[in-house]
């Protein structure tokens, strides 16, 4: 049994008091110009600025990992001093069955972490803690989406988990192979994966919303030798036939060998002999323990698919050490998890926040997850405040998405709830607008929560700005500052790093260890995606370009503006439409916007809006056409008359992937002509797209 290592403790500082901006509109101004550039046709004119600040309570920051300002800037120079040292520390307070022999190999743009450390990360995640009073202590509490209720200890987890690698071995799965997984939101999911990671098959979770075709891509692609699924999953009160589409899958998959099926709705399935395997049947076969097969740091530990515009997905791989090392960090200083936790992310494990906040970092810090199977306003709007009250959550995490849905529904819903066990929120998956961070401080946090607004991506594994609960003083819509160990900029099209607010492209400057490898079969695909737009040269490394676009303020703050494809040229101007977006929603009647751009003889680029009203707001023709104009007039008072709004349609619905995030690619689509060409194989609701078509100003 290997030797567990300790991380360092962190030195203590006096805290630092700093006063808070009373949180009215009045504090959100406008910005009358932009920063200067060397060359203004490479910045990204940033309209808006927000002012109003948000300092940690005192009684949060005595109690947090890291308590002052001072601890966390002395933190963040040590680790941009020598980043490779201050993630080797980092990677100590893992177990390891043998230690790497160097640290980071980089031969641009190819990373490797930990060369010659042997990890597995079931064990450091299960394992250890078993070995410790933990092993009774809960690692996931979870409710159904009919109310049904589970919980699984450490001990009971790992038991789980040690049988099922043993069923995986038994049906010929090894080292090396990739495995499908097809599932809803269970416990056995999460044992599935662990399970691939134990014995050191790599897993391609594939999100449960996804229809047969986009399942028999990735499988393709990835080569998978298995798949785990159900016979179905519920879904607002439906079942979801998930055997039944892996079956339509399966008849152009000629690497699956086997289907593994657990038993959750008890629908009628075809069960092909030979091929197909119940759960529960296997996994009541005595078999011998399976230990925790010791991996090389870089051995791959899954592929996650990301949709691309018109090419196939791209499958981003992920490896062991240098993964979890960054995970394990970033939950434990981010969420400022405490033993006496019980963390909530809303995500699913079909995506990267999933992988990364639900199931590798929380685990690994021997945390208590709480997670939900169903729709989060069913079988009524207050389903989530409901289950956050009667189960005492203390940290939450979501998408700016589901807080503007949960906005639209009411605040009669969370009012109605005693949530009084929060302590912390946390906000992912795009830019979070100010009015939707104020309405999460002030209806979900009672004023007093600390919101964590992170950014990363797929690509990058692990969060990598975000604020520091305990230390950070914060501001609605921004996501703060890089976390110690990562290299962040914003900078203009040659490389240069921007002025104060002047908007430009996000790039990391060195690498992380949770980044990623490659994409999954095709490395030229990887260099050109990532790498190519910032070269190294004789004056600079390569710089990774994360797509987005940014600025950052006279403190060191980053907003960031959206996808690089979402900024648009009005005028000469180059806007990112995120705050143009931001501008409509803080409209009292603004549920969802999102703003894009479609070909203008004169301007080059016009604006057109996507709206959702919110509830109980008029829906006559009459009302709309004279609210199109209402809705100009504030957005020209909220950045300018550069922002004056071309087109705007009404919708009940914007169309979403099915982790929440509005598909800007298809409203551009529609707004160029009303026809979509692009993937939409992560589009939840097909029948929005024909209702947009149709919505002509």
């Amino acid at each position: 049994m290997p030797a567990k290592k300790k991380a360092p403790a962190s030195p203590k500082a006096k805290p630092k008091a700093v006063a808070a901006k009373k949180p009215t509109a009045a504090n959100t101004k406008v910005k009358k110009s932009t920063a200067a550039a060397s060359n203004p046709a490479d910045s990204i004119s940033s309209l808006m600025q927000e002012n109003r600040l948000f300092p940690p309570s005192k009684d949060f920051s005595s109690k947090a990992h890291i308590s002052t300002l001072a601890q966390l800037k002395a933190l963040r120079e040590k680790a941009a001093k020598n980043p490779v040292k201050f993630w080797e520390e980092q990677a100590k307070a893992l177990t390891w069955f043998k230690p790497w022999k160097t640290a980071l190999k980089w031969k641009h743009p190819f990373a490797e972490w930990f060369v010659g450390g042997k990890i597995n990360i079931s064990y450091n995640c299960l394992d250890r803690h078993v070995a410790t009073w933990r092993r009774n202590k809960a690692a996931i509490v979870w409710e159904a989406e009919g109310g049904e209720q589970r919980t699984l200890t450490y001990q009971a987890l790992l038991s789980e988990v040690c049988k099922f690698s043993t069923v995986l071995k038994s049906l010929g799965v090894s080292k090396g192979d990739v495995v499908a997984i097809y599932m809803g939101m269970v416990p056995e999911a999460i044992i599935a994966m662990l399970a691939c990671a134990r014995i050191g098959a790599t897993h391609n979770v594939v999100f449960g919303g996804f229809s047969a075709e986009a399942l028999r891509e990735r499988i393709n692609d990835s080569k998978a030798v298995a798949v785990i699924t159900q016979d179905g999953s519920y879904r607002r009160g439906s079942i979801v036939p998930l055997k039944d589409n892996v079956d339509a899958a399966l008849t152009e998959t000629p690497t699956i060998q086997n289907v593994i099926v657990y038993k959750r709705v008890g629908s009628d399935v075809n069960m092909m002999i030979g091929r197909d395997h119940w759960w529960h049947e296997r996994m009541m076969v005595p078999m011998a323990p399976c230990a925790p097969e010791p991996l090389d740091s870089e051995h791959p530990l899954f592929i996650l698919y990301t949709s691309g515009s018109t090419a196939k997905p791209k499958g981003i791989l992920h490896t062991t050490g240098g993964y979890i090392t960054q995970v394990a960090y970033t939950t434990k200083m981010v969420f400022d998890l405490r033993e006496e936790d019980l963390y909530f992310c809303m995500a699913d494990i079909g995506w990267v926040t999933g992988h990364s906040y639900i199931v590798y970092g929380p685990l690994a810090n021997g945390a208590s997850i709480f997670l939900y199977e169903g729709a989060p306003n069913y079988p009524a709007p207050d389903r989530i405040w409901d289950m956050i009250s009667r189960h005492k959550v203390t940290v939450f995490y979501t998408a700016p998405t589901a807080i503007r849905g949960f906005m639209r529904a009411g605040e009669q819903y969370p009012i109605s709830h005693n949530m009084s066990s929060l302590r912390l929120l946390g906000s992912v998956g795009e830019p979070i607008n100010p009015e939707a961070w104020i309405w999460y401080h002030t209806l979900i946090g009672n004023k007093r929560c600390p919101i964590v607004d992170t950014w990363w991506q797929t690509e990058t594994g692990g969060i990598m700005i975000s604020p520091i609960p305990g230390a950070t003083t914060l501001k609605p819509g921004s996501c703060t500052m890089p976390l110690p160990g990562i290299l962040a900029d914003v900078v203009r099209k040659d490389g240069v790093s921007c002025g104060p607010n002047e908007g430009g492209l996000l790039v990391v400057k060195h690498p992380w260890p949770g980044m990623l490898r490659t994409i999954y079969g095709d490395p030229q695909r990887y260099k050109d995606v990532y790498w190519s737009d910032f070269a190294p040269t004789r004056t600079r490394p390569g710089y990774y370009l994360a797509g987005d676009g940014a600025r950052k303020d006279k403190d060191g703050y980053f907003w960031v503006m959206g996808r690089i494809d979402d900024v648009v040229n009005v005028s000469g101007h180059r806007l990112g439409t995120a705050e143009v977006e931001s501008a409509l929603v803080s409209h009292k009647t603004v549920a969802e916007a999102a703003v894009v751009a479609r070909p203008d003889d004169l301007k080059g680029s016009a604006l057109v809006a996507f709206v959702t009203l919110k509830s109980g707001v008029d829906s006559e023709p009459s009302f709309l056409e004279q609210h199109r104009e209402v809705l100009r007039s504030h957005v020209i008072k909220e950045i300018g008359h550069i922002a004056k709004l071309d087109e705007i349609r009404f919708t009940d619905a914007l169309p979403k992937t099915r982790s929440g995030k509005i598909m800007r690619r298809l409203l551009r689509e529609i707004a160029h002509g009303n026809v979509v060409t692009g993937d939409t194989t992560t589009l939840e609701d097909f029948s929005i797209l024909e209702k947009l078509r149709q919505d002509e100003e």
